[in-house]
């Protein structure tokens, strides 16, 4: 027989599939069937990325913890839960008003509370077949989602983009490299109009002897110091592609030009990527790069500090308004 039949024993007797029908692998019965098995419609998968402001948000994942102000269920002890505000919980729902069915939104990176992103990575599977009203086919284009998905959107978060990506991406295991920024405020005056992404430093601070600190922070190390006790990982070794900092007047003149003071406004902005980052790991790296810039730590002791492997060693961790997650590459699939 040709590649595209298939006998059906039950009956003792041979059947051919209809042109365009085969046989799926998890359906052994079907070899059974008197007649051919019908192939399911497709179910596409979608990639967003998504950019917002995190400041509103209780992070990226969805959290439903007790209400500690509500009264406990008088039989099983348990309180109501509260529907914190997160991105994955907005952006799914909107996506769900899209596609008029239930999805789970897979996001890429866990941000915490005020920490923002230009290019988070989602994805989401849905139905192919829209004959019922339901789901998004192929053949209907990614544009037009993006512009359904952002309708159903609010002001702090967005879709920059829409891929038809394969049914087996996985928005955290295919992650080749991720980029982060985190910005400082460094001024003898509070921010005003960059209050939400930047962190104030009310101290001077020198961007040359930061940069000379952030190359000893490139390459394979272990970063235990410049992680948070509870970061959950089997293993703290981590691979630095590259770590910079750079130092530009405020772009607003209100921040710029204000009267008063002992140094000059300056926003400095540290970037750093690599393959993978521990649990506030860039605010701890950021905060360690401060107290170099303000002069508590010398460029040269970062060396030691990440063979210490002792978290009292490097600097604060700072709030996570200055940190945003600013890219994130995939390796390419075959």
């Amino acid at each position: 027989d040709s590649p595209s039949g298939v006998a059906c024993t039950g009956s003792g007797s041979e059947s051919r599939l209809h042109p365009g029908e085969r046989l799926l692998p998890p359906y052994p019965f079907v070899a059974l069937c008197p007649r051919p098995f019908p192939l399911p419609s497709p179910m596409p998968r979608y990639r967003l990325t998504i950019a917002y402001d995190g400041a509103e948000f209780h992070g990226w994942q969805k959290q439903e913890p007790p209400d500690p102000d509500a009264p406990a269920d008088a039989e099983t002890g348990e309180r109501p839960r509260l529907k914190l505000r997160t991105v994955q919980e907005v952006v799914e729902r909107a996506v769900r008003e899209v596609v008029r069915e239930p999805v789970q939104l897979q996001g890429a990176s866990r941000t915490d509370s005020g920490v923002h992103a230009r290019a988070q990575c989602g994805a989401f599977t849905t139905t192919g077949d829209a004959s019922d009203g339901r789901g998004w086919p192929a053949e209907r284009g990614t544009l037009p989602l993006l512009r359904a998905i952002n309708s159903r959107l609010p002001q702090d978060v967005l879709i920059a983009d829409v891929e038809l990506t394969h049914d087996r991406f996985d928005p955290i295991k295919e992650a080749e490299a991720k980029g982060y920024s985190y910005t400082i405020h460094a001024s003898p005056h509070r921010a005003l109009w960059s209050r939400r992404t930047t962190f104030h430093s009310w101290h001077a601070l020198d961007p040359e002897r930061m940069a000379e600190a952030a190359k000893h922070l490139v390459g394979e190390h272990d970063f235990a110091a410049l992680a948070a006790a509870n970061h959950g990982r089997l293993t703290t070794v981590r691979t630095i592609y590259g770590c910079s900092v750079t130092a530009t007047p405020p772009e607003d003149p209100v921040e710029r030009d204000r009267a008063g003071g002992d140094f000059e406004p300056v926003h400095i902005r540290i970037d750093v990527n690599g393959n993978g980052f521990l649990y506030n790991m860039v605010r701890i790296l950021a905060g360690t790069l401060m107290e170099v810039g303000r002069g508590k730590i010398e460029p040269g002791d970062l060396p030691e500090i990440l063979k210490s492997k002792d978290r009292r060693r490097a600097g604060p961790t700072l709030p996570p308004e200055g940190l945003c997650l600013e890219w994130i590459r995939y390796r390419e699939h075959p």
